[in-house]
């Protein structure tokens, strides 16, 4: 049965993904986003579809009107860019705190479920690895990342208490590092920054030595955690994201391989309070949502490779 679907963040990088998947699966859906990191060329092609609808709106603002009948919400509005959310403190950790508790008063209104998209930034510079849901991260609330990383912990924060005071059906999931096509260059993302340094035969940047960890989670496979958690019975938090630990030189690396470039490798010291490693422990998400992800990082970099190219007009050739 067609549902009214609210996915805020619905024109930015997740955001646009997940609303291809509702509309394919016939619900209705309304994206909401300020387009300050999102854009709407990225959900143009779902103009013609009489069950979309793209709205401008600012997440920490009064819940706009016209959304009677909603009985789910995804909430993907925040910036992810770190090279947005360093400029923009203030911004984010409003949208992150304010707009959460906008989303959650109208869910206690209209009786909608909320699914919140949290991120493993929650757990800091992790002192405990494989990062498990129990672990409580290790944190700088007044550092360069504090503006996102606390953001983030106050909105779920908030989706507990709405949850245990006054009966807001949540749904929490921590997402690890998702990659893919609709990324935008310049976003401060070491996958989009290294795939575009790489077509524009510009050097690679690493910060530090290289052999700090990532886990890197296709977009797809993303998006079909999200779904599934929204559909499960459990609360969460639940970690989505790839549990296979790349360093960055070996990202790096890879990149170069799948381009063709000759881009050099350029260091750079490592920023303050970047994690030194990360890697989700995905135990509850195999057992609660069936769900682990499908897509290897090199079928996932070449698709990746494939839109940037499209994007920056480059043919095949170009890379190097």
């Amino acid at each position: 049965m067609s549902q009214l679907v609210v996915v805020t963040g619905g024109a930015g990088f997740v955001g646009s993904h997940l609303c291809d998947r509702l509309i394919a699966a016939g619900q209705r859906v309304i994206a909401l986003d300020d387009f300050s990191t999102g854009h709407p060329s990225h959900v143009a092609h779902l103009e013609m579809q009489p069950r979309f609808e793209l709205r401008e709106h600012d997440v920490a603002g009064a819940w706009p009107l016209g959304l009677n009948g909603v009985s789910r919400i995804f909430n993907l509005a925040c910036p992810a860019s770190p090279a947005y959310y360093q400029h923009h403190p203030v911004q984010t950790t409003l949208t992150s705190a304010v707009g959460m508790w906008q989303v959650l008063e109208a869910a206690h209104e209209s009786g909608a479920r909320v699914l919140q998209a949290s991120t493993s930034e929650v757990y800091g510079d992790p002192q405990v690895h494989p990062q498990a849901e129990s672990y409580h991260g290790h944190v700088n609330p007044i550092g360069p990342r504090a503006c996102y990383d606390e953001g983030k912990r106050v909105a779920e924060t908030l989706c507990f208490g709405y949850h245990l005071e006054r009966g807001v059906e949540v749904r929490v999931a921590r997402l690890f590092n998702s990659y893919g096509p609709r990324l935008r260059s310049g976003d401060g993302r070491v996958v989009s920054n290294f795939i575009v340094q790489a077509l524009r035969g510009e050097p690679l940047t690493i910060y530090g030595n290289g052999e700090q960890t990532r886990s890197f989670c296709y977009v797809d496979d993303t998006v079909d955690g999200l779904l599934r958690m929204m559909e499960s019975d459990i609360e969460g938090p639940i970690n989505i994201g790839n549990p296979i630990e790349h360093t960055v030189l070996d990202l790096a690396e890879r990149v170069l391989r799948l381009t063709g470039s000759r881009s050099r490798l350029e260091r750079r010291p490592l920023p303050p309070d970047d994690p030194k490693r990360r890697c989700p422990d995905i135990s509850r998400a195999k057992r609660h949502l069936q769900w682990e992800p499908k897509v290897s990082l090199d079928d996932g970099l070449r698709e990746t490779i494939s839109y940037f190219r499209r994007e920056l007009g480059m043919s095949s050739r170009m890379a190097a």
